[in-house]
């Protein structure tokens, strides 16, 4: 990035900006990798003058290379409601276009709440700060927003027709930070560049896919953010759809942002949707104990914090083939992983001997220590020929001494550049919502028994009997 450009962050006092996007943009800065020049305007209801607002960035404040890169943050207070705020904001991007004495690009970066959308958009529009400062500027000017994108698929078809009216697609920046993650680029890399595994990345070979979603952490002072969303909006409308569609895409024609792109909607189309009869049979939802007493959660609280559930592609290449996924809050351990199971074929030759229950599984682990691992059988050392299995390994720190670009630096420097690549695309996200729609229909029918599982348990016992009815166990 080397031309000049002011970024307006809403809601910038909030965990998103505070936890992710300033330390995002900092390292950015430290790595030489932002312009010269360049105006990061916080906008949030808070009181700060820009001296607070550069010192409410806690331990970043106290970084060496902190001072010159806080020359660069300004702050407008505003509340999202009140015209007030955003007329100041245009006086102060006027400002800054008169010192540069030229229309810089403008970023809109939605760190709030999702219910703020919709206001803040029309703000936008009404103060025509969507228009840049005029002389055709608005082709420079991006909205970036985070999921979710809407609460269901009719929301989420109303948000986007909002942006449409607005902005052009070119200008809509959809953030899922998952596809900003090292190892989840790796997976198409993984695919596509080594002859060896494609061959078998079908139905005659893969007995299951299952993908895995856990955080230690509960609420953590989210819970005014959480209660009445859930982990299935949360994480499973977009973190997991990104998962599935990376195992379940088909080769991209070329390795375009279009051509990626239509590749990955396709996949998640593709997805066979629940039906709301169906849904008792296929999904399980669970809440941890103590989630009701939590900061900001209703004390009768039905938000889901785990869910786990079984459903197949439609597409030729896995046809029959199982997808179980799972995630779920107050988990035993941190852990992302997408492991693709192998139909156990050993027992042909090697009957006799004993073969592993499972053979080869290949896992894919997002987090943490990055990388790749393949589980294959061996013969044990001694006289006795007895057989057990044993990884493979590959891991970014091991491998090449690091650990790639953090995954919102990567996300910001494709902004910058107008590379839409990693960023979700309006069919992409109807497709996931009628999915996850239908399921939030089948959970109406009844009211769940709340909470079902215990802090640093791998959901309810439903989760385990899911996959276990169909002679299979979670990894």
């Amino acid at each position: 990035m080397n031309s000049p450009f002011a970024m307006v962050i809403f809601g910038a006092t909030g965990d998103l900006a505070q936890n992710k996007l300033v330390p995002a943009l900092f390292a950015l800065f430290k790595q030489k990798k932002l312009p010269d020049v360049f105006f990061i305007i916080g906008f949030s209801r808070r009181d700060y003058s820009d001296d607070e607002f550069r010192d409410h960035f806690g331990e970043l404040s106290e970084k060496p290379e902190w001072s010159d890169f806080s020359k660069h943050l300004y702050y407008q207070n505003g509340d999202f409601t009140q015209k007030k705020g955003y007329l100041e904001l245009i006086e102060k991007l006027n400002d800054f276009d008169e010192k540069m004495a030229a229309c810089i690009a403008r970023f809109f970066y939605l760190a709030t709440p999702p219910k703020n959308y919709e206001t803040i958009l029309n703000f936008l529009s009404s103060t025509k700060l969507s228009e840049g400062c005029g002389q055709k500027s608005n082709k420079w000017t991006r909205i970036i927003i985070e999921k979710p994108f809407g609460k269901d698929l009719e929301t989420a078809i109303s948000l986007d027709g909002k942006l449409a009216q607005i902005f052009d697609e070119k200008q809509i920046f959809r953030v899922d930070h998952y596809l900003g993650k090292e190892t989840v680029q790796n997976i198409m890399t993984f695919r596509f560049a080594n002859g060896i595994f494609e061959p078998v990345w079908n139905k005659n070979y893969i007995d299951h896919v299952q993908i895995t979603w856990a955080e230690r952490k509960g609420m953590e002072g989210r819970g005014n953010f959480f209660d009445g969303l859930g982990i299935l909006r949360d994480a499973g409308q977009n973190h997991l759809m990104q998962l599935i569609a990376s195992v379940g895409m088909e080769q991209p024609r070329s390795f375009t942002k279009e051509d990626l792109r239509d590749a990955r909607a396709n996949a998640i189309k593709a997805i066979r949707c629940i039906k709301p009869s169906e849904v008792p049979s296929s999904v399980v939802r669970g809440q941890y104990d103590g989630y009701r007493s939590e900061k900001d959660v209703l004390l009768n609280s039905d938000t889901e914090t785990f869910i786990a559930m079984k459903f197949f592609l439609d597409t030729e290449r896995f046809s029959n083939v199982p997808f179980y996924v799972r995630a779920g809050k107050k988990m035993p351990k941190d852990e992302v992983t997408i492991s693709i199971v192998f139909l156990q074929t050993c027992h042909i030759l090697f009957k006799e001997y004993g073969c592993p229950e499972i053979g080869n599984v290949l896992t894919i682990r997002i987090q943490p220590d990055e990388g790749i691992f393949l589980r294959i059988i061996a013969k044990k050392p001694g006289a006795k020929l007895a057989l057990e299995t044993v990884n493979m390994h590959f891991t970014y720190k091991e491998s090449f001494e690091a650990k790639g670009i953090d995954a919102y630096e990567k996300i910001l420097l494709d902004i910058f550049s107008g590379d839409q690549m990693l960023f979700n695309r309006s069919d992409e996200l109807a497709s996931s919502w009628k999915f996850i729609t239908d399921i939030l229909r089948g959970w109406e029918r009844e009211k769940p028994k709340f909470p079902n599982y215990k802090e640093e348990a791998w959901g309810p016992k439903e989760a385990d009997e899911l996959i276990e009815k169909d002679g299979k166990k979670w990894l």
